[in-house]
């Protein structure tokens, strides 16, 4: 017979109840303005979009699908995680599936995002991604953030420069310089990113670094100045300014779209769709997420948000479950990115509210235009999301900055040059390990190795 009465088993749901309550309410309390927020909402779609983009016109990826359930895995996270915890594409799938001929299916490219997900998961289950984040060197994980944020600032500053073309790969096109003039044009974009400079700054428009000698009335102005620009939604007004061009450029948008979301339907996976998207998609894509996804995630959360470093094993589990549901329906396979985290709080997200904004603005999207929503991405004015992924990736690459000593930076300066000069974050990873292990080496007392050069004491204190 069981011991717990009724009154025993309400009073432990009514506790849980409670702490979820509890859990919501401080996930998604304001830390800063409701515009900050909002425009913090917007802040990693530089990177979003132009992916999107391409699986959709490519490799024939279901948009309103994806749209639905990055949606919903917007809004758990920020719920989960109380972060602006962004859900950003497998960058290397979806470069794999758009760029490499023959090109990945969909059903492909969802059996690489479950494999992936499938490994994440058993290393977060296991309690393996807590130990590879415990015992991985900083400089190492410093030298992938470095990398990867520069990676961003390459991309965008191509965006920005020259006429991009996502219909048949994710990789910059610079053949085609941008006109100056124009509804896209290099001037737009130059007065975008002026905006953005003006607004926000470096990232902390609220520090005011003038002489403490200065007159009390000129640093109360400047602090009304900058705390009136740091107030300015900058990235969601960037945002809705490029909605509205791509209308104004191309009226006929408005006949192409049609209303209500496209059906859920379960994909066929068979064995050959998982042996080629293991092969040609989990592999490179694994080690770029255990180390960007989770670690560098994990690492940049402590650095912005100090005292709440995030779980490595619920990240990682996290990136699991989420492709493990949403790929068998023809999903996206997607995963917590540390560009996205910054390009984020770059622009005020602050709190998991940020994140659930996003969430329900991709599901209204999904839900109200479907597929059809693909025809006014396409006309997005490329310029506006390399400047947004700009700042996403300076942000990123400014992490690094507190590496103090010379052989920190030279361990992460060597980590960031081979993973840009080789385009693969796991080579840079291997390589900064080598020179981390081959520098603290040379600093290891061999003198155990020679027992009649050693002292008494020396032989005592080893033992």
């Amino acid at each position: 017979m069981s011991d717990e009465s009724p009154e025993t088993t309400t009073a432990l749901l009514h506790r849980q109840i409670f702490g979820w309550r509890h859990r919501i309410t401080t996930s998604l309390r304001l830390k800063t303005s409701l515009l900050s927020e909002l425009s913090g909402a917007v802040g990693d779609l530089g990177t979003y979009i132009p992916i999107v983009l391409a699986l959709t016109l490519v490799s024939n990826l279901d948009l309103s699908t994806t749209l639905i359930f990055t949606a919903l895995y917007n809004i758990a996270t920020g719920v989960l995680f109380g972060t602006p915890m962004p859900v950003q594409p497998m960058k290397s799938i979806a470069a794999v599936a758009v760029s490499e001929i023959p090109h990945l299916t969909v059903s492909q490219i969802a059996a690489a995002g479950i494999s992936t997900a499938a490994v994440l998961l058993f290393l977060g289950v296991t309690g393996l991604m807590s130990v590879l984040y415990r015992f991985l060197p900083l400089p190492v994980v410093r030298g992938v953030q470095l990398s990867q944020g520069l990676a961003f600032a390459f991309s965008a500053i191509k965006y920005i420069r020259y006429n991009q073309d996502f219909t048949t790969t994710t990789a910059t096109k610079t053949t085609d310089p941008r006109p100056w003039l124009g509804l896209d044009g290099l001037i737009l974009a130059l007065t975008c990113l002026l905006f953005l400079i003006l607004t926000t700054g470096d990232g902390n428009s609220n520090e005011i670094r003038i002489n403490s000698n200065a007159p009390t009335t000129r640093r109360t102005r400047i602090q009304k100045r900058l705390k009136i620009l740091s107030a300015i939604p900058s990235a969601l007004i960037l945002f809705l300014l490029g909605l509205i061009l791509c209308f104004v450029n191309d009226p006929s948008i408005f006949n192409d779209i049609k209303f209500g979301p496209s059906k859920f339907h379960v994909l066929k996976i068979t064995w050959d769709d998982f042996k080629v998207g293991f092969l040609r998609g989990a592999v490179p894509q694994i080690p770029l997420s255990v180390l960007n996804s989770v670690i560098a995630v994990c690492k940049l959360s402590g650095d912005l948000f100090p005292g709440t470093e995030l779980s490595a094993t619920k990240v990682s589990v996290s990136v699991g479950l989420m492709n493990l549901v949403g790929c068998w329906f023809g999903a996206m396979p997607v995963c917590h990115g540390a560009g996205g985290l910054a390009g984020q709080y770059r622009f005020g997200g602050r709190s998991g509210l940020s994140v659930v904004f996003l969430g329900v603005g991709k599901l209204v999207l999904g839900l109200l235009f479907g597929n059809s929503f693909v025809r006014i991405l396409r006309g997005f004015p490329v310029g506006i999301l390399g400047v947004l992924l700009l700042f996403a990736g300076v942000e990123l690459a400014m992490a690094s900055r507190d590496m103090n000593s010379k052989e920190d930076s030279f361990v992460m300066l060597v980590c960031a040059a081979v993973s840009l000069t080789g385009s693969s974050a796991a080579l840079g990873f291997v390589c900064g390990i080598v020179l981390y292990l081959a520098l603290k080496l040379r600093e290891m007392d061999f003198c155990f190795w020679k027992s009649v050069s050693c002292s008494a004491d020396e032989h005592e204190s080893l033992l």
